[in-house]
């Protein structure tokens, strides 16, 4: 199972991050809970302690995959494959 967090402090920008990578990964038959988990993380200091100096930020398994922008349908899927 993919681990993805989705790292910024709760505004549109991050929420909007969130829902394209359910919608993205919903697109190529993954299902949240069975093949990928998604956790938010809002608090500043979590957010900094992992790396991410930008958000909206995500990270994947542990690496960071994008920093700063709401990323495309096709950024989260190369992602994953």
């Amino acid at each position: 199972m993919k681990k993805i967090e989705v790292l910024g402090p709760g505004c549109a920008r991050c929420k909007k991050t969130a829902e394209e990578v359910r919608r993205a990964l919903s697109s190529i038959g993954l299902a949240e809970g069975r093949d990928f988990s998604l956790e938010k993380i809002e608090k500043p200091t979590e957010i900094a302690a992992r790396g991410v100096l930008m958000t909206p930020g995500v990270i994947v398994d542990g690496k960071i995959v994008s920093t700063g922008k709401i990323p495309t349908h096709g950024d989260i899927i190369s992602w994953i494959e």
